[in-house]
């Protein structure tokens, strides 16, 4: 059988996929004002996963893009901000200066005239003993900048990407105590009736999403009560982090609008299915040869129909995954999700084709694969956690591994001690958001693609956020995490 007879699906290639952009500039004003958008929302997410932002007036933005330099200051406890605490290791010394990117510009009609865009955190003056060049104003502890970089090291080592984001969502007519707005199985119509409120709230979000120039692929009823999922087509890291986030702003606002409270909270219900952020990744070799190009890949693994480029992403993926789910896994809650036995991909570093069953999903018709990473969630700040998960896998791209790990059917934990060894299964999830901190202190490579001053600063922030989420009960804290999250 030829490979054209067995491709199937929509194919997506970094050349072909569609980027967002209103343009640049006072085009780009001009066409907002002309379209009614009177503010614009300057955003961007910090490392709780709390989505900011300054309201800033289109006519004093137009202002604003005039200076040599534009941007909003920030206080540089940004990323330390617990409540209204700082985590240890922050103090209210100094300011950022937020550069809006205008390629991030959405209009956001959940906001009637307001639109929104992303920036990055710069420095606002060089120091003595700061970085020279294009660096000497970067902020290693900006989210945006921190994932930019990793898709610059991966093209420089000759790999690029696609990422889309999976985002499953509950919405509830009570928080307190917690009541679903359905109670219905998963894809069933009755989860959907035609002119209900529920219905609305979905056509309506999924009208804004597109107005904002997201690919929406479809919605659909997922199996938990009140649980439906949006699934967007893929992009750049960068510009699908952005669109994950955008989606979010959407579900959340369109919701408020028909009484309803959405929520990604990881687990809700005890006795149900969670929910999850599952990313689509794709990777691509680099249409030029690379500025850094790797060692090769051995080429000596024949099981598989995956690339060798995809073969040394995936090995070292898996190798340092254990180490990445503080970043991809962040709260207490993230870890009643994720257990053996129930479709969340289980605990076990490994992957099997359409196996829900592996932390990592191949899928995708050969010459067109792509992995669903499944322990990712819905309370991780997207950037932090596709930087996490790009940078550790092109860490085996620069290396030239081979695929050494051996395919799982079926959940690895029901395998033998001797089977999982057979596989090259060796790595486990910590169960806990204190041991996956400790993991990630402990792993090189999780420091080097992140930098050791993010690693430390991210995990002070999030310890303190673990306690800040804390009450007397468990149901205090699902209830909490509902409201935050």
């Amino acid at each position: 059988m030829s490979k054209s007879e067995v491709t199937y699906g929509l194919q997506y290639l970094p050349t072909s996929v569609k980027l967002p952009s209103l343009g640049q500039g006072n085009h780009v004003l001009d066409k907002l004002q002309y379209q009614g958008i009177g503010y614009v929302r300057l955003q961007w997410v910090d490392f709780t996963n709390y989505t900011r932002y300054r309201v800033i007036p289109v006519s004093a933005f137009r202002e604003l893009l005039t200076a040599s330099r534009p941007g909003v200051g920030i206080t540089k406890a940004v990323f330390g901000l617990i409540g209204v605490s700082l985590a240890p290791g922050f103090s209210g010394d100094g300011e950022y200066l937020l550069t809006p990117d205008l390629s991030s510009i959405r209009i956001s009609k959940y906001a009637p005239g307001h639109a929104t865009l992303f920036g990055w955190f710069e420095e606002k003056l060089v120091t003595a003993g700061s970085r020279t060049g294009e660096d000497a104003l970067k902020v290693p502890l900006c989210p945006r900048g921190l994932l930019r970089d990793v898709v610059r090291r991966g093209k420089a080592a000759g790999a690029e990407f696609l990422v889309g984001i999976e985002t499953e969502f509950i919405l509830l007519k009570s928080t307190n105590p917690i009541e679903a707005v359905s109670d219905y199985p998963w894809a069933s119509s009755r989860k959907m009736l035609s002119g209900s409120n529920v219905a609305k709230c979905l056509e309506e979000i999924a009208d804004v999403l597109q107005s904002g120039d997201i690919e929406l692929l479809m919605y659909h009823a997922e199996a938990a009560p009140g649980q439906y999922e949006i699934v967007t087509g893929p992009l750049p890291p960068l510009e699908a982090a952005d669109a994950v986030v955008f989606t979010r702003e959407t579900i959340l606002n369109v919701a408020a609008k028909y009484g309803f409270h959405a929520t990604f909270a990881p687990r809700v219900y005890p006795d149900t299915c969670g929910s999850a952020a599952h990313a689509h990744i794709s990777v691509h070799a680099t249409s030029q040869p690379p500025a850094n190009p790797p060692p090769a890949n051995p080429n000596t693994n024949r099981d598989t129909t995956m690339t060798p480029l995809e073969r040394s992403f995936l090995q070292s993926l898996l190798d340092h995954f254990p180490s990445i789910t503080a970043f991809t896994l962040p709260t207490t809650a993230s870890y009643d999700r994720v257990e053996d036995g129930i479709w969340s991909g289980g605990t076990y570093a490994c992957w099997g084709e359409e196996n829900r069953e592996a932390i990592v999903r191949l899928t995708g018709a050969p010459g067109s694969h792509h992995f669903e990473v499944r322990a990712l969630d819905g309370t991780a700040n997207p950037y932090i956690a596709l930087a996490a998960i790009l940078g550790v896998g092109l860490a085996g791209v620069e290396k030239g591994l081979e695929l050494g790990i051996k395919e799982v059917q079926g959940p690895a934990f029901q395998l033998s001690e001797e089977e999982l060894a057979e596989r090259g299964i060796v790595g486990r999830l910590r169960r806990t958001i204190d041991s996956a901190r400790e993991a990630a202190r402990q792993d090189a490579v999780v420091r080097e693609v992140l930098g050791r001053e993010f690693v430390e600063k991210y995990l002070s922030t999030n310890e303190a956020m673990e306690h800040f989420m804390q009450t007397a009960t468990a149901e205090g804290d699902r209830i909490k995490t509902v409201l935050h999250y």
